[in-house]
């Protein structure tokens, strides 16, 4: 007999279940970061760690897209001959 899995009996928060995290572990873990950082810094940090994740992200899409061809070379000077000048 086969069975289905549903929503029913798959457990909330079933992608954190993977790294081995539960919801009283987490709550855990917030717990400790007031105690240390105290509750009017976590915003400010919540903040900065956005945004360097968003920083993060366009650097890599940056890199990931190949630089734009030059149209236009400069020409390279030649060295003048000075062989045919009268001295």
């Amino acid at each position: 007999m086969e069975t289905l899995v549903t929503a029913a009996t798959t457990p909330p928060f079933a992608p954190l279940a993977v790294f081995g995290i539960g919801v009283p572990e987490l709550l855990l873990i917030f717990g400790v970061l007031i105690l240390l950082f105290g509750a009017t810094k976590l915003p400010s940090l919540a903040k900065g760690l956005g945004q360097s994740i968003k920083e993060f992200k366009k650097a890599t899409q940056d890199d990931e897209t190949p630089p734009a061809p030059k149209s236009e070379q400069k020409p390279t000077a030649t060295p003048k001959d000075d062989s045919n000048s009268a001295a």
